[in-house]
């Protein structure tokens, strides 16, 4: 009798997508878009703008008071947002 070499279907995909480097872009898409998941409903209002450059999340927010607010938490939701991909995608939060 002989074994089979059985994966997941998310593990190849996974596989296929890092062999072509495209891992690390799909993780950062899927990262800006939990944004306003993470974050959530009232901070995810007074967001303009969400991008990654260089494993820094730069997020634009419209209200002086609550940018500096986010900006003694940012850990917290790099390590949230982390955790919420399931990867280490970005490493800082720049708030704007």
């Amino acid at each position: 009798m002989f074994r089979r070499d059985v994966q997941s279907i998310k593990d190849l995909i996974m596989k296929n997508l890092r062999m072509q480097g495209l891992e690390t872009p799909l993780l950062q898409k899927r990262l800006v878009e939990s944004w306003p998941k993470v974050a959530g409903e009232v901070i995810a209002r007074y967001t303009t703008g969400v991008t990654i450059y260089n494993q820094t999340l730069f997020v634009r927010i419209s209200v002086p008071a609550l940018r500096q607010d986010l900006s003694m938490r940012r850990m917290e939701f790099v390590q949230k947002l982390n955790e919420y991909v399931g990867a280490q995608v970005i490493t800082d939060i720049k708030f704007n």
